[in-house]
Formats: structure tokens, sequence, C-alpha cells
């Protein structure tokens, strides 16, 4: 007990300090609260300041609006280009990896000539430099964070440093902090063996052969999102795809389709509720959408787009999927059974998380007395790991700092579209911008008919497997997930690709179903 406790006494630290970094917390979304927007500078600038109402085509508003504010154009040139590192990363991690062998290289070369050793040492250290600055540039979940530092600079620059401390304290974070502490929690050991368990009672249908595995985690954990969250239900089928399939050595185009199917179903696997989904919980509470309500527009076609795209997959790569044959790997470890009353805490730890959502300080006090209950019951607990964990949080907290000083764009983008054109344009958008921005931000349009709200949330669920930024869940994934796809990580447009069956599906779905 008391080495356990030792060992998760970093852990703690490691958890106040990432906490400490995101605090303080506002109220709404992605915007500054209001305490700071009464008492700090008005920035972002708001909407109606722009009074371009009678702007005659798009393109003429959004020119306006950079006429207006120049700083607008400065800070969407940064969220692109911080897009583009994140299709890049795999090239940087490429690079890391060289200048890794090169070092390892050198290290089994030391010269024998003292008169040597100095200028053997510096490039020694030349070449661990590089190798840890390109492995950190080729993280995906720290890219927006390291493109806060331009973002930063250029508010200091052109508004003052009194903006940038106002804009940046007064932003959000209750999100980033609640999918630290849900992946946290579902990635624990009472968790899994309880996620295991419902799914292998769908598997042992087929025999629980790991195709049968395949689709019962692919189907029924993407669903588990609307009741235990999306966070959680990513964490878990990624963790049980690993065990349950990429460890029997798929071919890459199977593993790409997997993970494809994966980021596109627990996207719109959370639609069953209105508490489950980021981009439905942004909008849910304003325009008064409840749990009934998503089942009738959301949740039956979203089962019904699950069921058909794993089912295209499967008859596609039936062959490889028969081959397949469990080994001593594909098991969950430990795989000791854990008490019932375990499981049924960790649960309502989950529920109660799911619960306080909204505020961050009850979060994580409730994750404070679940590493309590962890640590009083080691016999059937794992170590908590928070790397994953803490790494998506810090990608999210770059991503709604960027996110507010993007919605110059969005808006006047989603209100010059039909219900048609808003569907399939929040799911473009949605590749390249977290799908709970998108929505937060429609929420925000003023006259949003039902057809035009139905139509964005469609469109931003669909399109949240496009891209690791799309969805809030899809950098756990990725994390877990990276290193059964080669030594530079997953690759960008081979998931894009991967993605875009499933997502097809999905639209046709919502545009053809009334």
């Amino acid at each position: 007990m008391k080495t356990f406790v030792r060992m998760n006494a970093g852990l703690f630290k490691s958890l106040l300090l990432s906490f400490a970094l995101l605090l303080p917390f506002g109220s709404t979304g992605f915007a500054a609260s209001d305490e700071h927007a009464v008492d700090g500078p008005a920035f972002p600038t708001a909407l109606e300041i722009y009074a371009d109402s009678g702007a005659s085509s798009l393109a003429e508003k959004l020119l306006g609006r950079i006429d207006t504010d120049p700083f607008n154009l400065v800070a969407s040139l940064i969220f692109l280009a911080a897009i583009i590192h994140t299709f890049l990363a795999a090239k940087f991690r490429q690079i890391s990896h060289r200048f890794e062998h090169e070092h390892e290289h050198l290290l089994n070369h030391r010269p024998t000539d003292p008169s040597e050793e100095k200028r053997y040492f510096r490039k020694l250290d030349r070449k661990k430099f590089f190798e840890v600055i390109f492995h950190f540039l080729g993280e995906v979940e720290a890219v927006f964070g390291i493109w806060l530092i331009p973002l930063t600079a250029a508010i200091m620059f052109m508004k003052g440093p009194d903006v940038a401390k106002h804009y940046i304290n007064g932003v959000n974070f209750t999100e980033p902090i609640f999918v630290v502490v849900i992946m946290a929690i579902a990635s624990s050991r009472p968790i899994l063996y309880f996620a295991e368990g419902a799914m292998k009672r769908i598997a042992d249908l087929g025999k629980g052969t790991p195709a049968a595995w395949w689709l019962s985690i692919l189907t029924i954990g993407p669903i588990l999102g609307s009741f235990i969250t999306e966070p959680a239900a990513m964490t878990i089928c990624a963790l049980l795809l690993v065990d349950k399939f990429f460890k029997l050595g798929p071919s890459m185009p199977l593993r790409y389709a997997t993970l494809g199917l994966l980021f596109v179903h627990v996207s719109i696997g959370g639609t069953l509720t209105h508490f489950a989904a980021p981009p439905v919980v942004m909008v849910a509470g304003r325009w008064e959408w409840d749990t009934l309500f998503m089942l009738q527009h959301f949740g039956w076609k979203s089962v019904l787009s699950i069921l058909i795209a794993n089912l295209v997959v499967f008859f596609s790569f039936r062959k490889e999927l028969s081959a397949l044959r469990p080994s001593a790997l594909s098991e969950i470890q430990p795989k000791q059974d854990v008490p019932v009353s375990i499981v049924l805490v960790h649960l309502l730890f989950i529920g109660f998380v799911v619960y306080a959502a909204h505020y961050a300080a009850m979060v994580v006090l409730g994750f404070m007395f679940f590493l309590a209950f962890v640590a009083a019951t080691e016999r059937n607990q794992d170590l908590i790991s928070l790397r994953s964990p803490v790494l998506v949080g810090f990608f999210l907290a770059g991503l709604v700092i960027h996110g507010g000083c993007q919605q110059w764009w969005i808006e006047p983008v989603l209100t010059s579209m039909n219900p048609v054109q808003l569907l399939l344009g929040s799911a473009a958008l949605t590749a390249f911008n977290d799908n709970a921005a998108i929505t937060y931000l429609a929420s925000l349009v003023p006259g949003f008919s039902d057809q035009a709200k139905l139509a964005v949330v469609s469109g931003a669920v669909a399109g949240g497997g496009l891209t690791v930024i799309a969805n809030a869940p899809n950098p756990a994934g990725q994390s877990i997930l990276q290193s059964y796809f080669g030594t530079n990580g997953v690759d960008a447009f081979k998931l894009f690709l991967g993605a875009l069956m499933p997502t097809i599906v999905c639209i046709l779905i919502f545009l053809l179903i009334p």
C-alpha cells in the first residue's frame, strides 16, 4: 500500500501543476467569461461591432471585418499554420528519429584522440537537442500549445499586454479539464473490465474471434459514449482495440480503416443523449434540446450509420479479419476479476464527473477522491497514468484559446448557407476546427432556424472523425494507438481517407432521412 501511494504521489503533483496552469475557469464555452468581458478590454471584437449586415457578399463581409480589425487576419493565419503543422507532425517525428539514430551512432563511435573530445561532445549535444525539439514538434497534442506563442506575441504587439492577459485569463478551460479527468477514470482497470464484459457478450455471439471483437468494439463502444461520455468511450475502445485487434498485426489499410471508423463513430455515437458529446453539450441548454429530442433527431440515425459503415468495412476486409487469430497478447492485463462493488464505485465516479462537467472545481475535487479510492483498493487497480490525459488536455486548452479568435469568420460563413450547405459546410469546417467550437459559435448566431440548428450539429458530428483536431476525444485515441502505425505515427492524410467512407455514410443518412 505504501509503495502504491508513493508511486501515486507524482500523479498528484503532475495533476495539481497541470490544473494550476489551466486555471482560472470561466463560465462560457470558448469565449471570455462575463467577468472579464466587463473588467478587461473588449477582445476579440464582438460580432455586433462590425455592423456589416448590409454587405453584398461573404467576401465583402470578411474583408470588411479584416479592415475593422486587422488582427483577425493575423489570428487566422496563425491558426492555419497550426492546422498545417498537425498534418506535418509525422514528418517532424521522422526527422526526430533520424537525429536519434545519428545520436546513437555517435555514442558508439567515441573518438580515441582526446583533442577531438570537445568537438565530439558539442556534436553529440547538438544531435540530442534537435532530436528532442523535432520530437516535441511532432507531438500532435502539443501543436496548438506551440502556436500559442506567436498568437500571444501577436496579441501583445497589436493589442497590448493587458489585452493578452485578460483574454488568456478569461478563456474557459472546463472542457479540457473534464477530458483529462474522464480519460484517467475511463482507463482504470475496473472500467475496462466492465466495458470488456459488455462487449464480450456481443463478441461471444461470433464465438469470440478477433473479427467478432472488432465488430463489437466498433459498434457497442461508440454507442456507450452517449452514457459514459465520448472521451471515456474513445479511451475504452482504443485500449480494447489494442488488445483484441492491433496486437494481432492487421494490414496497414485495415488499421487506417479501423481508426477512421473509431473516430467517426465515437463522434456520432454520443448523440443519443444531450450530455455526452461536446458539440451537443455546447448547444443543448441554449436550444433546449433534451435526450428525447436527441434520440428522435440524431440518435437512431447515428446507430444506423454505425451499423452500415461497420458492415461495409467488415465485408471489404472479411478475408483478412477471418484470418486473424487470437494470441496470448490479446488479453487485457491483468485479467483477474474485479469485484462488482469496485466497478460500481468507478461508474459512480464517472456519473459524478458527467453531472459536474460544467463545474471544473467539482470535477477536480471528484478526481482527488477517485485517486484516493484507487490507492485504497490497490489490489484491484492499475497505476493511473496521466501522461496521455494531460497531453490531450493541453491540446484542447490550446485549441479553445485559438478558437475564440476565429469567430469573426465562422459566424458569417455559417449564416451564408442554406441547411444542406450548412450541413456540408459544417462537416468541412469541423475537419479544421474542433466541432464543439463550430456548434458553440453557431449557438451565438441570432435568428438561427430549427433546420439550420439541426444541420450545423449534424455536420459537426458527422465530420468529427476526418482529422485529429475535429473532435475533442480524437487526440486521446491517437495517443493510445499511434505506436501501431509505424515509427512516424498516424499519417493525417491516410486517417482522412480511412474516415471518409463512414463520414459520407453518416452525411447521406442525415441528409436523406427527414
